[in-house]
């Protein structure tokens, strides 16, 4: 379990095999691009594949700026 309700787990970009739309900038993250998969502790079925960056413009919005 994450400390904030969330699991984030990074993706080497050997092992991004497929393309996914980040939620933080509605953008492709393409195939062998390094990126994160953010799992909500309590609802696994809703992860979601972020850029990084978008990721860590998400916990400032979301926790503040030092978080992070």
């Amino acid at each position: 379990m994450g400390d904030l309700g969330v699991t984030v787990s990074p993706v080497q970009p050997y092992a991004a095999r497929k393309q996914y739309l980040c939620p933080g900038c509605n953008n492709t993250i393409g195939v062998g691009v390094f990126h994160l998969v953010v799992v909500p502790d309590d609802e696994p079925d809703d992860r979601r594949h972020w850029h990084h960056g978008c990721w860590h413009k998400e916990m400032r919005r979301r926790f503040g700026a030092g978080t992070g």
